[in-house]
């Protein structure tokens, strides 16, 4: 199994999801289906939409 390494943009790319879900998303996947459920996440309370942008830069 491939190891998965940490880059410093993946370090940027979570710091904005934690400060604003959907541009973390946009960061990682640009506009796309993604992003815009994100948006719905984050409009229907803040938390889901982190931990669904941090999942998607996570599993990269």
């Amino acid at each position: 199994m491939a190891e998965k390494t940490v880059t410093s943009g993946d370090i940027i790319r979570i710091i904005a999801a934690v400060l604003l879900p959907p541009l973390g998303v946009f960061l990682q996947v640009g506009i796309g289906i993604q992003f815009w459920i994100n948006i719905v996440l984050t409009i229907l309370g803040y938390i889901p939409g982190i931990v669904h942008a941090v999942w998607i830069i996570a599993r990269r």
